[in-house]
């Protein structure tokens, strides 16, 4: 909440800062969001906190605009939760709770961050601002879901999807029927069409393996359903090379420099 009568003494960080540096104020504001900046020993990522004349604000010796950089989330989806397509995240949590549904964005916060993440990167409240997703997972379904602040991911995901193979593990009950396997893998139809090739296996007694390409909304429930399976859980565990890896539900991880699609 904005002071609507602030002490004249106390001014923005971000002026402050630019005082310091001798820089611009957008300048200072990016240090402050990189979180470079400090008060009083405190990192304070928020260029409009106000600080008083007599507060020590230190700009660390590696501050360094080149660090900025874009990130990009992996997220555990739990079952309940909405990941939407292409929505500004900000955007998407308005709209589910419109709908009544909880926003998987909701999970993103510092607390939720995997603490074994090897990425190195130092999480910063301006890494849960302007996230894109493109990889949306119905509410009834958990696993890995991409948010992310970079326009080439953000392209790369928008225009390539179709052609990124998804892997998901399906929990089923009911008795399969007589090469109802052979059939998943190639022979049914989802929306009147025929369906490509595809890979499933089974992993368990009661597990399938699918891993598929263009994937459709209801589409694997339907394919279960035509060979005498009902789906109980649905969990996507990768996406093109990226997997979902040994994040817990409810946690997220950074997707490592070295990482593609």
């Amino acid at each position: 909440m904005t002071d609507k009568n602030p002490d004249p003494s106390h001014i923005r960080l971000a002026k402050r800062v630019a005082e310091q540096l001798n820089c611009s104020r957008s300048t200072a504001e990016q240090f402050i969001e990189g979180g470079f900046v400090s008060v009083d020993g405190q990192v304070v990522e928020a260029p409009g906190a106000r600080v008083r004349p007599d507060q020590a604000v230190a700009v660390a010796q590696d501050a360094s605009l080149l660090a900025l950089t874009p990130v990009t989330l992996l997220l555990h989806k739990p079952v309940g939760f909405e990941a939407g397509l292409g929505v500004p995240a900000g955007q998407a949590a308005h709209a589910s709770r419109r709908q009544g549904a909880t926003p998987a964005t909701t999970l993103l916060n510092a607390a939720s961050h995997l603490a074994e993440d090897a990425s190195g990167i130092r999480v910063l409240q301006r890494h849960f601002k302007q996230l894109e997703c493109f990889t949306p997972l119905p509410t009834e379904a958990s696993g890995l879901v991409v948010y992310t602040q970079d326009k080439r991911i953000a392209r790369k995901l928008a225009e390539d999807i179709e052609s990124l193979e998804q892997e998901c593990i399906v929990e089923v009950k009911g008795d399969i029927a007589p090469h109802g396997l052979q059939r998943l893998c190639n022979g049914l139809s989802f929306n009147g069409r025929p369906l490509p090739p595809i890979k499933v296996s089974w992993q368990s007694e009661t597990k399938l393996r699918f891993a598929l390409k263009g994937i459709r909304p209801g589409q694997i429930p339907a394919m279960c359903d035509a060979v005498g399976l009902t789906v109980v859980a649905l969990k996507r565990i990768r996406i093109g090379r990226v997997p979902l890896a040994k994040v817990p539900e409810g946690q997220w991880r950074y997707l490592q420099p070295w990482e593609r699609f």
